[in-house]
């Protein structure tokens, strides 16, 4: 039992954290899928991207969760339940923190948890859709802060290649 809970952990952990660093931050800096479908004004992500069969949304969602499926192919030898149990989890979140434009609201001793154990709320992952720069970290909350930071760098990289690329014209 203990090995389902740890790899269900593992997979999460790891998986945010390579999903925010590897594919959201850098997609905020150079990209325009997320952006476009998961920030626009249409906000295409809340209208139920695979009944309406919106392959950029479905591309995005995909791309997000690449890092989710690479982390599991790892951890499946340690524990394919535990694997498995971490995938729902983390699918079950996705769902979760998109209720807040059904206008649900996390109740308080839910809220209580997930501070205390930096879990990602509706009203946090909210928060993200109106600041783009805030709110980094799929699953777990204390990804935001490193984020801004590798946002910053990132951007401060694309600044350079552009001023490099200008001066060898």
């Amino acid at each position: 039992m203990l090995e389902i809970i740890a790899t269900a952990w593992l997979l999460l952990l790891f998986g945010d954290f390579f999903s925010t660093f590897a594919y959201h931050v850098p997609e905020h800096v150079f990209g325009s899928l997320h952006l476009k479908t998961h920030h626009s004004a249409k906000k295409d992500f809340r209208h139920y991207a695979i009944l309406m069969l919106n392959y950029q949304v479905l591309l995005d969602g995909f791309l997000g969760a690449l890092p989710y499926l690479l982390v599991a192919i790892l951890l499946w030898s340690f524990s394919p339940v535990g694997v498995i149990c971490g995938l729902l989890l983390g699918q079950f979140h996705v769902w979760w923190r998109h209720t807040n434009i059904m206008g649900w609201q996390t109740p308080k001793f839910i809220v209580f948890w997930c501070q205390i154990l930096s879990i990602t709320t509706p009203e946090q992952h909210w928060l993200h859709h109106q600041k783009t720069n805030t709110g980094f970290g799929d699953i777990f909350t204390f990804f935001d802060l490193p984020a801004k930071v590798w946002l910053r760098w990132l951007r401060l990289l694309r600044m350079y290649f552009r001023s490099s690329l200008v001066f060898l014209k």
